[in-house]
């Protein structure tokens, strides 16, 4: 077996770094978190010093970080992932970043003959912890062929959607679906509630419907709950918004409803809700509506 590597072990790095060791695979892992790299090392990950270390040890390094700059800092910067690899090592990039800028660093993996691929992923926390996240790919047929069998040890549906950037291209899709849906979703039961109704009984009676959705049945409860724990945080939507918008004003897209909603998660930021799950998207509409959605007491 390949020894793999993973650099970025938050709320999804870590359990998907756990499906690798869970399948058998050696991996080598880092992160600037001594206590998080210690639970990793217990869980049977090995430990790294440093980027660069990890990508002197792996054959196929995966990163999941927060957004292009970091990516960027992490792969290219100094001490990198990419000054340790050796021709014919490949690096996998899970994180939701810009499509340019995956394409920036493939080819400054290609001048050092590493591939590159984007596999940003969708599902949250939960199906980064049951395995069953959907992973979407950008990268030569080549490529994806190597990577494949090691994304499923992390994901249900495994997608070669294009060349890179497309992986990260389709991502951009799903965050804006995901992101408009639950902005629909709280101004339905917001309305709802305001009638008079209890909210649980309106989202059972809809969810077998046209309406119903995997975002309705992931975070409907979620709101009613008011449970705004994190399996992905406000803002890192907000930054997946804002990489939507500029992809579409780089090919001069219209995105309305995007900026709109964009604009909705930028104010929830304001108000300190940055860090709460973006099922909080939801609350937009309540503040100025004056009405909370919950089960009635």
């Amino acid at each position: 077996m390949a020894t793999l590597g993973f650099v970025g072990l938050g709320i999804m790095g870590r359990p998907m770094l756990n499906n690798l060791l869970k399948a058998g695979h050696k991996v080598v892992a880092y992160t600037r978190n001594a206590q998080t790299l210690d639970v990793c090392a217990a869980g049977g990950a090995q430990r790294a010093a440093s980027n660069r270390e990890v990508g002197e040890r792996a054959d196929i390094i995966f990163t999941m970080l927060p957004d292009g700059p970091e990516v960027e800092a992490v792969v290219l910067g100094a001490g990198g992932i990419l000054e340790g690899c050796r021709a014919g090592a490949m690096i996998v990039d899970m994180s939701s970043i810009n499509p340019l800028v995956s394409q920036k660093i493939a080819a400054a993996c290609a001048a050092k003959q590493v591939d590159f691929v984007d596999a940003p992923v969708s599902g949250g926390e939960p199906k980064a912890v049951d395995g069953t996240l959907a992973i979407m790919v950008g990268a030569s047929k080549e490529a994806f062929a190597k990577a494949e069998p090691l994304l499923k040890c992390m994901g249900s549906s495994v997608t070669l959607t294009g060349p890179v950037g497309a992986g990260n291209t389709t991502k951009l899709a799903n965050q804006i679906m995901v992101a408009c849906n639950i902005a629909a979703v709280g101004e339905a039961l917001s309305l709802a509630t305001r009638c008079g109704l209890d909210p649980e009984v309106v989202f059972n009676a809809v969810k077998g419907g046209l309406a119903g959705s995997a975002v309705l049945n992931a975070k409907g409860p979620m709101l009613i709950a008011r449970n705004f724990k994190p399996g992905f945080k406000v803002q890192l939507h907000q930054k997946d918004l804002r990489n939507a918008l500029q992809t579409a004003e780089a090919n001069r897209m219209f995105l309305p409803m995007t900026a709109l909603v964009q604009q909705m998660v930028l104010s929830l930021m304001g108000e300190g809700k940055g860090e709460f799950d973006h099922s909080a998207i939801a609350t937009f509409v309540e503040g100025p509506s004056h009405v909370e959605v919950r089960k009635p007491s």
